[in-house]
């Protein structure tokens, strides 16, 4: 999928509760790549609300953003514009049979673990917050820098390569580790 300059290209970023991760990496291709991206994000299991840490962590970009957990059935119908790229960012909505989105995407997996399950103080919370908004806002930021530096890049594997970074992260939280260890 070569990006042509007229075209963004179309994101759907998936979680499961679509409350955090999908929500914090949509609204940065959102801002970050809105040259590059339409963007937007679901949830298989959506919890209906935004978490207020993560709300915290969008402010941060703008206080115009308003976003909103939905589900993936709005993404999967007829009527739906067509989806370019599928990024999975937890491995429960990596590992799910997912329904047609219009388009037939390609799919990234940068899978973080999830800042909602952290216990404790504030603070703590605040913090996995900050660090899973901070490495998305890192990938992003490096993904439209190649974009920008580059002519008729596959954004895909552009996506794909960056997803990379995320690997050790991934197999850390799928045996279990906290990411930090």
């Amino acid at each position: 999928m070569l990006l042509e300059a007229s075209s963004k290209t179309r994101v759907l970023v998936l979680c499961t509760g679509n409350s955090a991760r999908s929500i914090m990496a949509e609204m940065l291709f959102s801002t970050i790549g809105k040259g590059y991206f339409d963007a937007v994000s679901a949830g298989s299991q959506p919890t209906g609300k935004v978490n207020p840490f993560a709300i915290a962590q969008i402010e941060k970009l703008s206080g115009d953003l308003v976003p909103r957990s939905k589900s993936w059935d709005e993404f999967s119908t007829s009527e739906t514009d067509a989806i370019d790229v599928v990024v999975t960012v937890c491995g429960n909505a990596a590992n799910e049979t997912c329904p047609v989105f219009p388009g037939q995407p390609k799919h990234v997996h940068w899978g973080l673990p999830d800042p909602a399950a952290v216990t404790g103080e504030d603070s703590v919370k605040h913090a996995a917050f900050s660090n899973c908004f901070l490495f998305f806002k890192e990938a992003i930021t490096d993904l439209v820098t190649e974009l920008d530096n580059a002519e008729n890049l596959d954004v895909y594997s552009a996506m794909s390569h960056i997803a990379k970074r995320f690997e050790p992260i991934d197999a850390k939280q799928q045996r279990g580790l906290n990411a930090s260890a």
